[in-house]
């Protein structure tokens, strides 16, 4: 913050989000994330009632990866998304499977849909490309504490260290989680998700069309990489079960994806709102004077 009434700034070019966020691993690890947040009762309740992830899961994965990808790389539009995000929010609101009611913007519930990123990072970075050093891992809080102010949450309602974090993450594993019906329905490998509708009309006809035989593979690799990746203390505690010879499975995979991944040119690395701050940061460098 740069003022008392200046918006949040998203984490720094050349941060460890900076790296991370817009590389095209995140995608392996967007659904263990998703499915740690809708296995908290509340909000697995407000998406059960008022998410189009059923009718319209392609638009919805596309919108939400855009919003995540402008709160790292947008720069000045990233507060004013957070901003909308919060807009949208203010009327989910309803009872979860418990009978207790909910709104979307309750800090609790708000602040541990954003909490879910940082533990799913720290895990599947060891399997899809190194493990964090300490300083990394501090580094990625920090910058993960600036994400949740562009998300309009107040540090009252977020671990300000790592060493408040963890008893904080566990408290809620202990407390609230559960196989909700929204995380039943993730991990299914029979779901009813209609093709791709999103891409070339070449490709989109294609894959309309041997959906069909695509569907249940599809379906059992997302419940593998959504369960493999899901820190272990966070499976057990919404009860998802994962066997040794998954977890070599997952190892055989991941040593694929850290060998190609880093070799791939930027292009088909990075995401494109990330390739495009990427290159625009490199340009802001070069044009400073004295270099």
């Amino acid at each position: 913050m740069t003022g008392p009434a200046a918006d949040p700034v998203p984490p720094p070019p050349g941060g460890v989000l900076w790296t991370l966020a817009g590389d095209i691993r995140g995608l392996l690890m967007l659904p263990a994330a998703l499915t740690l947040q809708v296995a908290h009762p509340a909000v697995g309740a407000g998406v059960d009632e008022h998410s189009v992830f059923r009718t319209d899961p392609w638009g919805r994965g596309e919108r939400s990866l855009r919003s995540l990808q402008l709160w790292v790389y947008g720069g000045e539009a990233a507060a004013e998304e957070g901003r909308r995000l919060r807009a949208l929010h203010k009327t989910i609101q309803g009872t979860d499977a418990h009978g207790r009611r909910y709104h979307a913007l309750e800090p609790a519930y708000y602040s541990w849909v954003h909490a879910t990123g940082f533990p799913v990072y720290q895990h599947a970075l060891r399997y899809l490309a190194r493990p964090l050093t300490e300083a990394q891992e501090r580094k990625l809080y920090a910058e993960w504490l600036q994400v949740g102010r562009i998300l309009g949450i107040h540090d009252r309602d977020m671990p300000q260290t790592i060493e408040e974090f963890w008893p904080y993450y566990r408290k809620v594993l202990a407390d609230e989680l559960e196989a909700t019906v929204v995380v039943r329905e993730l991990i299914a490998t029979d779901p009813a998700i209609p093709p791709p509708d999103r891409g070339p009309l070449v490709l989109t006809v294609l894959l309309r069309a041997a959906w069909p035989v695509l569907l249940p593979a599809f379906a059992r690799f997302r419940r593998f990489m959504t369960i493999g990746l899901m820190p272990p203390d966070a499976r057990e505690a919404i009860g998802l079960e994962w066997t040794d010879e998954q977890e070599r499975r997952l190892r055989a995979f991941a040593r694929v994806v850290r060998a190609v991944v880093p070799v791939l040119p930027e292009r088909l690395r990075y995401l494109p709102l990330a390739r495009e701050a990427r290159r625009a940061a490199r340009i802001s460098r070069s044009d400073r004077p004295g270099r």
